[in-house]
């Protein structure tokens, strides 16, 4: 007999099952299943990116993305260490190469301690005691920021959730979702064919596909996912002394991603980039994979087109450097001058599903949508693997709060 759940959960990345477990905590005997079309968790977002715990220093007081980053390194530090899963705090440094990055440095350095985040304001002399061979003219050291495994902290959850209850179910992506009084039946296709989960409530963490999720369960999200590839290289195992923890460059306020930085991994390689160019596919982490159905939906959303208009300039310059190997060395340079072009290594790329509004807007903070039995998590990039624990919670708690009511 096909077991009736309380709540469906699309998607096994870090949200969908950090959501999971928060609603088997809060609600024990809550039939929670989970729904992921990948063979195992973490295939995607939460699997490929370099494993930071931002400390939310760049989030504008107030918003979901400060709330959650800042409470979300402690707990997810804590964690760790109680599950024993890798990691280390090691601080970051954030440098100024030229004078003109000054004031956006400077600001950095106020919105973080009004989000109560310790920051130390550095001169070149002691850039160097962090980082002998980084240059700038002036930075600041973040004490909170560190590095996991994103890939095993979800692995985790999954097995935390699944001993609660919880049911895990990979191969199975989601086709049709069916709404009626009693709740919503999700159809999905298995590897044992077609299958159908109904329950009571359901919960849209799906990440790259988030708003074709929404569209299928009747909703308008009034955005369009956008995917733009991260492409990292990793220094050569000889160079890799040439960093010791974390740098970073001033970024660019209008645009959401942090630039070319360097970073340890947990596993000891130092991660280089990403560069952010448009991907021709949402799951497009090589260069040719490209899919009609993804492009078609980019350029026939207006949103894009805006966006284009808007910031070509710094795409134009972002796509350059994927192409272009000496551009990309001469950009890690201006943080790290005694790095070549043959000390870095290509390194697997992720894709970032950025939410875009329909006036081009790219959405800023995380999006969470939906009332009653059904939430759409819409916009969740860097930092929601940081943020996950506290953005599980509040999932859990609308969701529950609406079977009670």
């Amino acid at each position: 007999m096909a077991r009736t759940n309380d709540v469906v959960v699309i998607g096994g990345g870090i949200v969908g099952m950090s959501t999971a477990y928060a609603i088997t905590r809060a609600a024990p005997g809550t039939r929670v299943t989970v729904l992921e079309k990948e063979d195992g968790p973490a295939r995607h977002q939460t699997g490929r990116n370099s494993g930071v715990i931002h400390s939310g220093i760049y989030y504008r007081p107030g918003t979901l993305k400060a709330r959650y980053a800042v409470g979300g390194a402690a707990e997810m530090v804590k964690f760790c260490a109680a599950h024993d899963l890798p990691h280390e705090v090691t601080g970051k440094l954030i440098v100024a190469t030229e004078r003109a990055e000054l004031p956006r440095l400077h600001a950095l350095v106020q919105r973080g301690r009004k989000n109560g985040i310790p920051v130390r304001e550095l001169l070149p002399a002691r850039i160097a005691e962090y980082e002998p061979h980084v240059r700038g003219i002036a930075a600041i050291h973040v004490g909170t920021t560190g590095i996991c495994d994103y890939a095993a902290v979800t692995a985790t959850l999954a097995r935390l959730a699944a001993d609660a209850g919880a049911e895990i179910r990979y191969g199975c992506e989601v086709r049709s979702i069916t709404r009626h009084p009693g709740g919503v039946t999700v159809g999905a296709a298995g590897p044992d064919g077609g299958t159908e989960t109904t329950a009571k409530a359901l919960v849209n963490c799906a990440g790259l596909h988030c708003d074709r999720i929404s569209r299928l369960a009747g909703d308008d999200p009034g955005l369009r996912i956008v995917p733009f590839r991260g492409e990292y290289f990793e220094l050569a195992p000889a160079r890799a002394d040439l960093v010791r923890g974390l740098v970073y460059p001033v970024p660019d306020p209008a645009f959401p991603f942090l630039g070319v930085h360097l970073t340890r991994g947990i596993h000891g390689g130092v991660h280089v980039g990403p560069n952010a160019v448009p991907a021709l596919a949402r799951e497009g982490y090589r260069r040719r994979t490209v899919r009609l159905r993804d492009v078609a939906g980019t350029a026939a959303f207006p949103g894009t087109w805006r966006i284009v208009r808007r910031h070509w300039r710094y795409e134009a310059a972002e796509v350059h450097r994927s192409l272009s190997r000496a551009a990309f060395t001469r950009a890690v340079r201006r943080l790290l001058p005694d790095v070549r072009a043959d000390d870095l290594i290509p390194a697997p790329a992720g894709v970032r599903a950025q939410a875009v509004l329909r006036d081009g807007t790219l959405a800023d903070d995380f999006v969470l949508s939906g009332t009653g039995r059904v939430v759409h998590v819409l916009n969740a990039p860097s930092p929601a693997a940081t943020a996950s624990l506290p953005i599980g919670r509040e999932i859990a708690s609308r969701v529950l709060g609406a079977l009670e009511g």
